[in-house]
């Protein structure tokens, strides 16, 4: 089982350079103005341009506006959109009612209990992304959860993404427990909020495929 590698809060092209050499499958680029890895649109558009093949890009939204985020998919020729806010299942059908080429949708799940998990059933994301909730913060909290959640989460058969508290130094135990789609990394890889650290996610990577041989 392969296990996707997404590297997040990109800022740069350096960093979307070291990023792509240390394995990643996805880069995400955060377009939310309250976080310390908010990337403007102009800037954006430059660092996914000429994108390699077989490497995703994905932006990151909190509590957006669907026009808005409708450019940064043309602008940018993003692959994925990741709603990391209060984004209930009638904002979704509304991204889905956009038919933007076959862009998926990443629907993030802020965890406090197994109660938190519920939205998973109804929601028509493509994918969730568990990540430690935070109260009046929206993701890049470097705090983790009880990765046991992302087993009940795995038992509505849709694909699931940890995020939160991800390092390398704890990816490899977390992905054999919880045994996930895909993991998703931002200050667990980098010298300082919006960035990067090449060893870090080279070590990351490494860790993530001696995982996903025992799982």
């Amino acid at each position: 089982m392969r296990v996707r590698v997404k590297f997040c809060g990109i800022t740069s092209v350096e960093d979307r350079d070291s990023a792509i050499s240390a394995g990643a499958d996805a880069i995400g680029i955060v377009f939310f103005k309250d976080s310390p890895r908010f990337v403007p649109l102009e800037r954006a558009e430059i660092i996914v341009k000429d994108l390699p093949p077989f490497i995703s890009a994905v932006g990151v939204f909190v509590n957006e506006d669907l026009r808005f985020i409708e450019e940064c998919v043309e602008r940018c020729s993003l692959n994925a959109v990741q709603i990391h806010g209060d984004e209930d299942v009638q904002y979704c059908l509304k991204f889905k009612g956009l038919k933007l080429r076959g862009v998926k949708l990443i629907k993030a799940i802020r965890v406090k209990d197994w109660e938190s998990l519920a939205a998973i059933e109804d929601c028509p994301a493509d994918a969730f992304i568990l990540d430690a909730y935070k109260k009046g913060l929206y993701g890049g909290t470097g705090k983790g959860f009880d990765p046991s959640l992302a087993t009940i989460a795995n038992e509505y058969g849709r694909n699931i993404i940890i995020s939160g508290g991800l390092n390398p130094d704890n990816v490899y135990s977390i992905i054999k427990e919880a045994k996930p789609y895909g993991v998703d990394v931002s200050s667990g890889i980098e010298s300082s909020p919006g960035k990067k650290n090449i060893e870090l996610m080279e070590r990351f990577t490494v860790e993530v495929r001696l995982a996903e041989q025992e799982i």
